[in-house]
């Protein structure tokens, strides 16, 4: 009906037999103990925690300003600021922060 595949190549890349085992990564590998390895952890949730507090406390609030601005035209331009502007600054502020923030609590522990 048509033509036969192929047959499967394989490449051997060494002598029959000498397999090496594989080695597992951990994270104590690069010369760290476990308890430094704990430290960064600890340090990374909490700043990942404040973060998440930077972030939900004003985001957060949305709601209560909107129930404070009266109902008519110039509030409603000023919810849509409030939505489709301000929480952008917000975000990128927080995110910058937070990956400063790890890169020197890794630094820190890296010695970089």
């Amino acid at each position: 009906m048509g033509a036969e595949p192929a047959p499967r190549r394989e490449v051997v890349t060494g002598a029959p037999g000498t397999a090496r085992p594989a080695r597992t990564v951990r994270p104590d590998d690069a010369g760290h103990d476990d308890a430094t390895v704990r430290h960064l952890m600890r340090r990374q949730i909490r700043a990942g925690l404040v973060a998440c507090t930077l972030l939900a406390l004003p985001l957060g609030l949305f709601p209560v300003l909107f129930r404070l601005l009266p109902s008519g035209g110039t509030a409603q331009g000023a919810a849509w600021l409030l939505l489709g502007v301000v929480p952008y600054p917000v975000l990128l502020a927080t995110g910058a922060w937070y990956v400063r923030r790890a890169e020197r609590n890794e630094g820190d522990v890296t010695g970089r």
